[in-house]
């Protein structure tokens, strides 16, 4: 399935015998690589114990609470300001945004959130075999503040190989579920010449964090245990706040323009041995 995939996403045949380019390599490690680590890690409650083992409960969100079902959600025990999330959504869709819960449909979060909870845990469309069977919950976080004139909340996504930050998706101006603008950088905050072709390019110029070099550090921190990780984070007025882990970044099926950038990629991404623990 995975080749039939790759083929109908990227257009190519997928090479696992001798893998070359880095969605290729994507691939491999999707099948081939299994740490049982992993599944805690993409689950955004569970997470919270693996970042709390590392010492680095101060970059954790607060979290309100984690729940199985969406009459279990007790919205007089929220702010006014909050995020509830799918544990195993991704891709910003499985995200409930409240900016004045007053006025909010708190019904209508309700049908979201029962969605959520009876995902079918069965099946995987992109076979990521870290959410296979696993159950749905809720997990409800404090409202992070961001000024929309200079990008809202910027999203700081750390590829790391082997425990070190390789390069950074940057994305700013995001609209939930639509689109966001999105740019490439080195590991010293270089935009690089390339872009992802399924991605609205960033045109804001988005500057270096002040305190980047220690958000380098934590990420690295975060990803030493994994060949391969991403790590999301956020720099809100100096405070670095931790978002998720994803190990398969658009499932391996990403491409970039130029095409080149693959293959450079693959060259950095050294496969491990194979594991199923």
């Amino acid at each position: 399935m995975i080749k039939i995939q790759y083929r109908i996403k990227t257009g190519r045949k997928l090479n696992l015998q001798n893998p070359q380019r880095f969605t290729e390599k994507m691939q491999w490690y999707k099948l081939f690589y299994r740490d049982p680590l992993m599944k805690t890690c993409v689950d955004k409650y569970d997470v919270r114990g693996y970042i709390k083992s590392l010492g680095l409960e101060a970059i954790l969100n607060e979290c309100y609470g984690v729940f199985d079902n969406a009459e279990d959600v007790d919205f007089n025990q929220f702010p006014q300001k909050f995020v509830l999330k799918d544990t195993l959504g991704g891709g910003g869709t499985s995200v409930i945004i409240c900016n004045n819960k007053t006025e909010a449909n708190l019904k209508n979060y309700r049908v979201q959130m029962r969605r959520w909870i009876h995902s079918s845990t069965g099946k995987n469309f992109g076979r990521e075999w870290v959410y296979e069977n696993r159950k749905h919950r809720i997990i409800a976080e404090k409202f992070i503040d961001s000024i929309p004139e200079k990008g809202g909340l910027i999203d700081y996504k750390f590829m790391c190989f082997q425990g070190k930050v390789n390069f950074v998706i940057v994305l700013a101006d995001r609209i939930m579920g639509v689109s966001a603008g999105c740019g490439l950088f080195d590991v010293d905050f270089n935009r690089l010449p390339c872009n992802e072709l399924d991605e609205t390019p960033l045109t804001r110029d988005v500057p270096k964090p002040s305190n980047y070099n220690e958000m380098i550090k934590i990420a690295e921190k975060i990803s030493s245990r994994f060949p391969l990780v991403r790590v999301d984070l956020y720099n809100q007025n100096g405070a670095i706040l931790f978002g998720e882990m994803t190990f398969f970044d658009s499932s391996g099926y990403q491409l970039y323009n130029p095409d080149s950038f693959d293959f450079e990629l693959g060259k950095k991404f050294n496969l491990p041995d194979k594991i199923n623990l």
